[in-house]
């Protein structure tokens, strides 16, 4: 595309003339950016912010010509289309700008990452390479954090993060987002895990600007409930409240009154009781009060499903319920729900109202809303979000019926309750045909929300408000992006409806206060605590003295990255035979979180994986990850006692108990460095049953004999020099043996020599 006329642009010797428009906001970030160093920015879709990463980089790979620059964007397609723009704008080779994403073999990923000077990539990728040490971020002197407002708990980001602080010469974070939380807890959160240092914010309404902003028209349409909803909106909320009731006079709530509410504080209840089961796992009410919170949390469901989604949903909604309880193993709370006379009747009334193909007024609206936006604007497009694919798939069938409206269902790619999701290459299929004009109406879950090359619409309809003020925005910036945009949100009258619409507003309004203030007193270092880039001089790491082989399943733990963190371990990411962890040639770690653990003796995997360990390595362990084991399910604590009781008594396994994460890391971490520092044993990978040698045959018979370890087995063996002589020493020559004594000796002798008697 030649120069437009009249315009100004960028003149840089890394970006090609004639290709980035000078805009000043864009000119003055950048310059911020490499003054001040990590920084934030924030700014409204469609304002360029991937144009300030590219002018970013241009400077930095100018100062440091050996650099690299990592680009870092969710999911793939949005890692290519970078990639496309920058091999668009910048003077560099095309084949300079590469792309690393899981459908590249690593093998390959290894080269492909030598090879390039701009890498765009997923950060699963770049974790996944950083683990099992295919690459180095040592000359990387640019990383873009794009969608920064992810960089929370386990995400990617946060592993990346502290890895390129720690090991590159000359680090530069730039994070970019339209929001990164409503919340100051959350917005510091991300600026820790990311180590920014300053704070750039952008509104529609700074003066500098305000030319590139195109309008957005919002317009909120409340639509009234119907009667016929309101005898099962009754009948569900009674369902409610009896069991409310009873969790009031088992103790575990205050108030019964639905009104005090919401699923979330439902969410927050289980949690309380699910620790209250492991801090008394011997009170049986406890596990009667979780299955009444869980039949709460269905019901709950149930009533947001007919007030926000309407029949078809909530129909779908018990037929699922009513398939899961005729499993073998189905919740004992689906099964109590299912046959509560309350429930049923309203079952009953919503199928009746399927029958007759009733639905939610809010499809009938917009219906109204796209029939008159079309006849308008006929070569328009927009974009329906919905929560559920349920409706979804309800909406694209009704739309389809409406003359001049050509609708697609636009899901994410796994499979839920039966609904199958889209590949990736029918997503790309399903973008292109609605870019051409195939379809002219998306109807899309929050998967369309961000992280895909959708193109800009003129319309946008929130099927239903969303609480979270960063999906509020992302969905909104969508559209506006080359003309006038209009957005409509669907609001069902007097319901949670209304309270998510208006909790997303004001959390928008109070991210944007707190944005300010930190832009202005940025306070992260020193009244926070939060580190910044300059607490991890470079210092060399000490040379790793351990080595453990990691499963391919285990990489993206917290465990692995706890491990990478003390800088004395080795890792080495393999597709073990058995278990988790392998530290020596004789101890194999199987690790399992309490959820997986009593999940495992449920479904009989927990015996099958320790008989196979127990096969393969002299020593096998079992970590048990979480402090709430006994309040995972509706399990009695004597199984899992009994459980563990075996593994012990029966498999010769020792159970060990951690907290978190990073406490399986210590014991893990301590037991390669007792294997192979003190005991020089490393880690080898065992393909088949283990075949003890010699010395390990004849260590093992001695230390069958009572009170002798390793330790003892070996002193004996070294004072006689073989196993028979061993078994046919005196007590009086056992008890000369350090560490042996005169009671051990004797009990030694009486199992050798008294006469074999049946139990």
């Amino acid at each position: 595309m030649p120069p437009a006329e009249g315009v100004e642009y960028v003149d840089h010797p890394l970006i090609k003339k004639g290709t980035v428009e000078a805009r000043l906001y864009q000119q003055l970030i950048t310059a911020s950016v490499l003054e001040k160093g990590n920084t934030l920015v924030v700014a409204p879709t469609a304002l360029g912010k991937t144009i300030v990463a590219a002018l970013v980089a241009a400077e930095r790979l100018r100062q440091y010509p050996d650099g690299k620059v990592l680009l870092l964007a969710p999911t793939k397609p949005l890692a290519v289309q970078h990639a496309e723009t920058l091999r668009r704008i910048m003077n560099v080779p095309e084949e300079a700008v590469v792309v690393l994403t899981g459908t590249v073999p690593p093998k390959k990923r290894e080269k492909v990452w030598a090879g390039g000077r701009i890498i765009c990539a997923t950060p699963q990728t770049i974790e996944s390479d950083l683990l099992a040490g295919r690459i180095s971020l040592e000359n990387v002197v640019l990383t873009v954090f794009d969608e920064a407002h992810r960089a929370v708990g386990d995400y990617p980001y946060v592993f990346i993060a502290k890895e390129y602080v720690r090991s590159a010469k000359s680090p530069l974070v730039l994070a970019l987002t339209a929001s990164p939380g409503g919340s100051e807890e959350r917005i510091q959160e991300v600026c820790s895990n990311l180590f920014i240092k300053h704070v750039e914010i952008k509104t529609p309404d700074d003066p500098d600007v305000k030319p590139y902003v195109k309008d957005i028209r919002t317009r909120w349409v409340h639509v009234p409930l119907p009667e016929k909803f309101a005898e099962i909106k009754r009948l569900i909320e009674n369902a409610i409240r009896m069991r409310l009731r009873r969790l009031k006079e088992i103790g575990v709530i205050s108030s019964a009154d639905l009104r005090e509410y919401s699923i979330k504080d439902y969410i927050a209840l289980q949690t309380k009781i699910q620790q209250y089961v492991g801090e008394n796992p011997e009170k049986e009410e406890l596990y009667e009060a979780l299955q009444r919170v869980a039949e709460v949390l269905k019901l709950a469901h149930a009533l947001e499903l007919l007030e926000s989604q309407g029949i078809t949903a909530l129909h779908k909604y018990f037929e699922r319920l009513e398939l899961r309880s005729l499993q073998p193993r189905a919740p004992k709370s689906v099964k109590s729900l299912l046959i509560d006379p309350a429930v049923k009747h309203a079952a009953q009334e919503v199928r009746a109202l399927f029958l007759k193909g009733y639905e939610h007024p809010k499809l009938e609206r917009l219906r109204e809303i796209l029939q008159r936006f079309f006849q308008e604007h006929r070569s328009a497009k927009a974009i329906v979000f919905v929560q559920y694919r349920d409706t979804a798939n309800r909406i694209v069938e009704e739309l389809n019926k409406v003359e001049g409206i050509s609708a697609v269902r636009f899901v994410g790619q796994a499979t839920k309750e039966g609904d199958k999701g889209l590949s990736q290459r029918e997503q790309q299929k399903i973008i292109e045909d609605f870019r051409a004009g195939k379809y002219n109406v998306l109807v899309a879950t929050s998967v369309a929300e961000e992280g895909l090359d959708i193109p800009s619409v003129d319309l946008v309809v929130y099927y239903e408000p969303v609480p979270s003020e960063v999906r509020y925005i992302q969905r909104r910036g969508r559209t506006g992006r080359f003309g006038t945009g209009n957005v409509y949100i669907l609001v069902a009258k007097g319901t949670r409806d209304e309270a998510y619409y208006w909790a997303a507003r004001a959390r928008e309004r109070k991210m944007i206060e707190t944005l300010k203030r930190l832009k202005k007193t940025f306070e992260i270092v020193g009244s926070r605590g939060q580190k910044t880039i300059t607490d991890f001089v470079r210092v060399e790491r000490k040379k790793p003295v351990a080595s453990v082989f990691v499963d391919h399943r285990e990489r993206a733990s917290g465990v692995v990255k706890a491990l990478r963190d003390y800088g004395d371990v080795r890792l080495s990411i393999k597709e073990l035979p058995v278990g988790d962890y392998i530290v020596s040639d004789r101890v194999v770690i199987e690790r399992k979180s309490a959820p997986d653990f009593v999940q495992s003796i449920v479904d009989g995997r927990l015996f099958e994986q320790a008989a196979k360990i127990s096969s393969h390595f002299l020593r096998p362990v079992v970590i048990v990850e979480g402090v709430d084991l006994y309040s995972v399910r509706n399990v009695h604590p004597n199984a899992i006692r009994g459980a563990i009781a075996s593994l012990i008594v029966d498999y010769g396994i020792p159970v060990v108990f951690t907290r978190d994460e990073k406490e399986t890391a210590a014991y893990i971490r301590a037991l390669a460095r007792r294997e192979q520092l003190d005991l020089n044993r490393e880690p080898r990978l065992r393909g088949e049953k283990r075949v003890l040698s010699l010395p390990e045959m004849q260590r093992f018979i001695v230390e069958s004999l009572p009170f002798v370890g390793p330790k003892l087995a070996k002193q004996l063996l070294k004072h006689f020099g073989t196993v028979e002589r061993v078994f046919t020493a005196s007590e009086r020559e056992l008890a000369t043996v350090e560490g042996i004594g005169q009671k051990r000796a004797k009990e030694i002798r009486r199992v050798l020599t008294e006469e074999y008697r049946e139990d």
